[in-house]
């Protein structure tokens, strides 16, 4: 019996940058999950990543990642994606370097 589809996000990483990024409902890329499209529906997921991989000129390695959504928008269910959301695990680049 196939699982049911739980929410998900489009994710990737900047391609000049390297950040982990999401895909936003008007076609951005964002540094901010929270900023992120949450795809509750399975055929609408798999669209937006064909969608996402064709932006090579942008992005590298886009993937659907499990979401739930929280008060300020989506936010990550498995720990390697909070992981991401805090930036490099080096504190002299991305998100972390003002720390």
């Amino acid at each position: 019996m196939p699982r049911n589809f739980t929410p998900k996000v489009v994710t990737a990483n900047a391609l000049l940058e390297g950040d982990a990024v999401w895909l936003t409902d008007d076609d951005r890329w964002t540094r901010d999950i929270s900023q992120a499209e949450l795809i509750t529906d399975e055929a609408h997921a798999t669209l937006r990543l064909l969608e996402a991989q064709s932006r090579v000129a942008e992005i590298a390695g886009a993937y659907l990642a499990d979401a739930k959504p929280g008060d300020n928008g989506p936010e990550p269910t498995h720990f390697r994606e909070a992981f991401r959301t805090r930036g490099p695990s080096n504190y002299a680049h991305g998100k972390q370097a003002g720390l």
